[in-house]
């Protein structure tokens, strides 16, 4: 039964004949991976940035999302007033696996002694592997299922600015203004085309504030709205504490969606590792258990003075 509801979600989203917009994965812990979705933060660390992100979503149902996210930035120059990026984001969603290597440059410009504003772009390529193989067609001579699609190859272009301090931030992005087909509608007769999906442009909004409440506690209040042609409007707030420079705990809320819980340790002064798990809101609940979350951040730093004050973002 629950490989018969996926197959029926996948056949009314991902290949549907009249689908007009794709989301980009999701993640809960935004606040520690912006770079995927926002290229002008890369370099605003001071430091030389690994991060790797693994989400599995609705857990038992056949089929079902998982991403993996590898990113890396660091700031460039004499003044560190530019920043330089690299990251690489897989999902596969049942027989479909798509991949995006994407390069990103940001310059930043100091507009006072604490706060900075910094441009990005982001430039890649997108490839998009299907294998109809794995599906259980009714129709065994149906002609959209008879192709496999393999390495569809697409560019990817993104914006975005970000305005930042030592405890707050602002930015707007959108990783790909590109808005290109995998498929030809108007060449559906041909027996080379399967279905039409398209990739709408995606708008980033996100914004964080840390609190100092004293000595040993910091709050981090912090939302993400992701808004595309087609979809419902996406929007995720989120609540976490630091505690003595080390123990991060939070819960997280997205609209009509999902409610999160989300911990974090600071493992030394350069490695930190989290942990996110989301329960639906949803029906879908009731045929996935949840979605999990892991991510590891690694920061070399380029200014000591960083160690003895990490940034809670």
């Amino acid at each position: 039964m629950k490989k018969l509801y996926f197959l029926l979600f996948i056949s009314c989203t991902l290949f549907s004949l009249q689908s007009n917009a794709q989301q980009d994965p999701q993640y809960t812990q935004y606040m520690y991976n912006p770079q995927t979705i926002n290229p002008a933060y890369a370099g605003s660390r001071d430091a030389t940035t690994f991060g790797l992100l693994l989400r599995t979503q609705w857990v038992s149902l056949e089929g079902a999302p998982k991403t993996g996210t590898f990113s890396a930035n660091t700031p460039l120059g004499a003044l560190e007033n530019m920043g330089l990026g690299f990251s690489i984001v897989s999902e596969t969603i049942g027989p479909s696996v798509d991949t995006n290597v994407t390069v990103d440059y940001a310059y930043h410009i100091n507009t006072n002694d604490v706060n900075k504003l910094s441009f990005g772009i982001k430039a890649g390529i997108d490839l998009l592997d299907v294998d109809f193989n794995k599906l259980q067609v009714a129709d065994l001579g149906d002609p959209r299922f008879q192709n496999n699609i393999d390495n569809k190859l697409q560019p990817q272009f993104g914006a975005g600015v970000f305005y930042y301090s030592d405890n707050y931030y602002i930015g707007l992005s959108t990783p790909n203004i590109l808005k290109t087909k995998h498929f030809d509608e108007s060449s559906l007769e041909d027996t080379q085309v399967t279905s039409v999906g398209s990739e709408s442009i995606h708008y980033f909004l996100s914004a964080g504030y840390v609190l100092k409440i004293n000595d040993g506690l910091k709050f981090k209040p912090a939302t993400l709205i992701k808004a595309v042609s087609g979809a419902p409007l996406q929007w995720d707030v989120s609540a976490n504490f630091l505690y003595n420079e080390k123990f991060t705990l939070g819960l997280a809320y997205r609209w009509s969606a999902a409610m999160s819980g989300m911990a974090g340790f600071q493992v030394s002064d350069e490695m930190f590792i989290g942990v996110a798990y989301d329960y639906q809101t949803t029906d879908i609940e009731a045929f996935g258990n949840g979605s999990y979350e892991m991510m590891l951040r690694y920061d070399i730093f380029n200014k000591p003075e960083r160690v003895l004050t990490p940034r809670f973002f």
